[in-house]
């Protein structure tokens, strides 16, 4: 990314000179090591800030370009997305668009048959993210592309947490639209892109920011060259050390669990043990306020009791709401985070630190 903040500093919409040039060429590239990754075409490929303008573009973009042009106005989702197609889904249903939430189990897995169930004439969009965020159950992404093509409807899938774990295969999935986000794989903050099928079927929008037509139209305004440059790298990196992340972060994910399964009881681990990202561990310690854990471990261990993406909000979390259970089980629940870079030693820190936590936390409330 350096050159691009400094001496290869170009706009690459002013391409008739060599700094513009090397900046689109630039551009074109990254472009290019993403379409690659998710096997499709680069001019597919819709740069944005991140994945929350990519889903509103995504969700709003279909809806309101469907409702100019008369072909519905109804979109099926489920309880456990992220807010950044939540928000947009209630905003349009004040605007008269029909939105049907669906339902998990007690692992937050959507049952395809209850999509299947909800499609009508009117819909126009299903939006599934491929792994939530907060409890890392991964999606039947296939089986439900197929009803959506079945039927004629596009879907769409917030990608952000699949991207680097789980093989996103746009043409083997049966996906129209998906949102991708930079820094979920290592790469810079505040860039992201919005995969938009050009055929079979051919994907129409509207834009939500205009001024300048750039990225085909839906996305006028200068393009962050460093920030695309390095979200192409991150991603090319990410999709060649694949199997080698996963096999590292899963063993630690396994370590983690097994110390604090073993060592710990009235646990409760969010999500499926099996079908989740290799990542992610969110686990509800009853009887222990999750805040007040957080607390007292070692200011250096970065755990959260919420969604990094709601912070500040005080009420429970609306995934692990839909999962079931009482207030209890929300509010004293710790997603822990594993990296590519994190160690066997560093999980036994972790591991220590939250078992003396919660006995002492717990005794605290004997007494």
């Amino acid at each position: 990314m350096v050159p691009y903040f400094t001496e290869k500093f170009g706009n690459p919409a002013s391409d008739d000179h060599l700094y513009g040039s090397q900046a689109k060429k630039a551009v074109s590239q990254a472009r290019e090591q993403i379409a690659e990754t998710i096997n499709a075409r680069k001019e597919e490929i819709i740069f944005t800030s991140g994945a929350t303008e990519s889903d509103n573009l995504a969700v709003r973009g279909v809806a309101e370009y469907a409702a100019e042009n008369d072909q519905g106005n109804h979109i099926i989702t489920s309880v456990t997305e992220h807010e950044a197609v939540l928000e947009v889904c209630e905003s349009l249903e004040e605007e008269g668009f029909e939105v049907t939430y669906l339902p998990v189990d007690e692992h937050g897995q959507i049952d395809p048959a209850d999509i299947e169930d909800a499609i009508c004439d009117d819909t126009i969009l299903v939006s599934v993210m491929a792994a939530n965020n907060e409890i890392g159950t991964i999606t039947p992404l296939e089986e439900i592309g197929q009803i959506a093509k079945d039927n004629d409807v596009y879907f769409h899938t917030d990608a952000v947490q699949a991207l680097g774990y789980v093989p996103l295969d746009v043409e083997e999935l049966g996906i129209d639209l998906m949102s991708l986000s930079s820094h979920k794989i290592y790469g810079p903050k505040g860039i992201g892109a919005l995969y938009v099928r050009r055929r079979n079927p051919k994907v129409k929008l509207q834009p939500l920011i205009q001024g300048g037509g750039h990225e085909r139209g839906w996305r006028s305004g200068t393009l962050n060259v460093p920030g695309i440059v390095g979200f192409g790298k991150a991603v090319q990196l990410a999709e060649k050390n694949r199997e080698q992340r996963i096999e590292h972060v899963e063993s630690l994910q396994t370590q983690l669990w097994e110390r604090l399964s073993d060592e710990l009881d009235d646990i409760v681990l969010n999500g499926d043990l099996d079908n989740r990202l290799p990542n992610n561990l969110n686990v509800s310690f009853l009887g222990v306020e999750n805040k007040g854990l957080v607390q007292n471990l070692q200011p250096e261990i970065a755990v959260s009791a919420g969604s990094a993406c709601t912070t500040g909000k005080v009420e429970a979390s609306h995934v692990l709401q839909a999962l079931g259970g009482d207030e209890s089980r929300w509010h004293s629940t710790i997603r822990f985070g594993l990296g590519k870079d994190n160690t066997e030693e560093e999980i036994d820190v972790v591991a220590d630190q939250v078992i003396n936590a919660v006995n002492r936390l717990r005794k605290l409330q004997i007494n």
